[in-house]
């Protein structure tokens, strides 16, 4: 049974007034435990009105969200549930830390599931290692640390909750390239580690493209696209329709098979590509 099942799900902002959207439209997916999913979009598609249905923060106008075969809106002992169970970390999420120290940060969400003082010690340090927010940081006022570590801290807040499906809305934006990766190898670890969906909302296709195992495309409130990195970026010149920029080694990739080198669709990795160049180079004796 997917861990999340998306019904012919709408959402309609304002309705009945002149500022009527529909920003989704009978959007209907799964969501299988232990994936990483790239869910990507031009602003404006939908992306963010999805995610924030999986945990019931906002509520459909029509269809069904439900977590483990349950409608996550039936009931609110069952949606209270859910939202420790299905963690959303918003992008800049260092702008929603309130809490004295980092400690009492990280443990705001435990503490609200009712676990032993114990409990709520482990959880906080194993998600803390899991961020690589040291020790050292615990009784340090949150708002005296480097944006970086205001975001790992953030994200260990969530993580504490040990969360089933844990989601993550542009979860590197505004770092530097040290940050990004750092962020990157800290998601993938905690996703490995613990088998849950990981669904990373991200505009970096490049991002996306190395630890994903599967893309949903948005595009106008409907999804798109529903694929493997390799049949989403297969299709660049759509991708290209829709004001969506796709990967490096893509964008290399077409620009060759346009001068005549003869690569399959598919490519969105430079591992990848060079892989395949050198293969080509061998059979004509460069290599």
């Amino acid at each position: 049974m997917p861990i999340l099942t998306v019904e012919h799900l709408t959402h309609v902002y304002s309705p009945g007034t002149p500022l009527e959207k529909t920003a989704i439209e009978d959007v209907s997916l799964e969501i299988e435990k232990g994936q990483l999913l790239g869910v990507i979009g031009h602003t404006g598609s939908g992306k963010s009105t999805f995610i924030q249905h999986l945990d019931g923060l906002l509520k459909p106008t029509s269809g069904v969200v439900r977590f483990n075969g349950a409608d996550i809106n039936a009931d609110k002992a069952l949606l209270r549930n859910v939202r420790f169970q299905v963690g959303l970390v918003f992008q800049y999420p260092e702008y929603q830390l309130f809490e004295e120290t980092v400690f009492r940060d990280i443990a705001f969400g435990p503490k609200n599931m009712g676990l032993d003082e114990a409990e709520v010690r482990e959880r906080v340090a194993e998600a803390a290692a899991f961020v690589g927010v040291p020790e050292a940081l615990m009784e340090a006022s949150p708002l005296e640390l480097s944006g970086g570590q205001k975001r790992r801290v953030a994200i260990a807040g969530v993580i504490a909750m040990r969360p089933e499906v844990l989601i993550l809305d542009e979860p590197t934006a505004g770092l530097d390239p040290a940050g990004r990766e750092s962020i990157l190898k800290n998601i993938c670890a905690y996703q490995k580690s613990s088998g849950a969906a990981v669904l990373l909302i991200s505009h970096s296709m490049d991002e996306v493209a190395r630890i994903a195992d599967r893309l949903i495309v948005f595009h106008d409130g409907h999804v798109a696209m529903d694929g493997t990195p390799a049949e989403v970026f297969g299709q660049a010149p759509m991708l290209k329709e829709m004001g969506l920029t796709v990967p490096a080694a893509t964008e290399i990739a077409l620009a060759l098979r346009a001068r005549g080198v003869a690569l399959p669709d598919g490519i969105y990795t430079i591992s990848h590509l060079q892989e395949l160049l050198c293969a080509m180079g061998r059979e004509g004796g460069i290599c």
